[in-house]
């Protein structure tokens, strides 16, 4: 597998005034995200269309994040997030074929991505403006199967990689009545190869209960030896979490 290498601007994040938490914080929410997919998926130079030839449609998708944050200077906070992407279809592959399924067949496909981030992050404000920066490392895991309905033949298509990406969170506090607006991301692009994972959002917050809504798109467009995935998902979700 083709490792990306890249040395992001850590220095910035260091060099910014640090606002540390004055106690220790716990957090955790769990989301639905219904997304729509678009894009291809190349194996050995044969590409499939994932909307158009494989007419996968949106469905849901689960998320679960959580978060450790502590007083001690120089030291990062923590945030853990994992994301299960499952989508299915049936279609017909075109007149070039796919990897060992013949032209013009009719196939069952499943496209699955697993994702697992650690990011580590620094507050460089918390007060009504909450900004947060650091570097995420990105596990993914991506496999798309297809079968021939008439031959049963099946052709398996994987991506997988751990790159590193910039991560940043910001959030706007309005005064006294526990709502918010804010929006997080992930971002990497290198020697053509490129990701990214944003998502904007409105916040309501009751004692420790967090209810949040808002609108997310993910991009992967990364080459791993013959194998290609190029996808798109966007779509809206909610959450719902609590901190102490």
């Amino acid at each position: 597998m083709r490792k990306l290498m890249i040395v992001l601007g850590g220095s910035l994040v260091l060099a910014a005034p640090l606002a540390n938490a004055d106690i220790l914080g716990v957090g955790a929410n769990v989301s639905y995200w219904d997304s729509d997919f678009s894009g291809d998926v190349v194996n050995k130079g044969s590409a499939v269309d994932i909307e158009d030839d494989l007419n996968m449609s949106s469905d849901g998708n689960a998320n679960f994040t959580a978060n450790f944050e502590h007083p001690i200077p120089l030291l990062p906070n923590v945030r853990v997030n994992y994301t299960d992407i499952s989508q299915s279809g049936s279609g017909n592959i075109g007149a070039g074929g796919f990897d060992v399924i013949g032209a013009n067949s009719s196939v069952d496909s499943e496209l699955d991505i697993e994702q697992l981030d650690a990011t580590f992050y620094y507050e460089v404000l918390d007060n009504w403006v909450n900004l947060d920066l650091g570097l995420t490392a990105r596990k993914f895991d991506s496999e798309l199967v297809l079968r021939d309905k008439r031959s049963g033949q099946v052709s398996n298509t994987s991506v997988d990689a751990v790159v590193p990406m910039g991560y940043a969170a910001v959030r706007f506090d309005l005064p006294f009545s526990g709502v918010s607006v804010g929006g997080e991301g992930n971002v990497i692009a290198y020697d053509g190869d490129s990701l990214h994972d944003f998502n904007v959002y409105g916040q309501y917050q009751f004692a420790m209960v967090q209810l949040r809504a808002g609108y997310r798109q993910m991009a992967i467009d990364y080459e791993d030896d013959d194998d290609q995935l190029d996808v798109e998902l966007s779509g809206p979700f909610a959450s719902v979490g609590v901190s102490f």
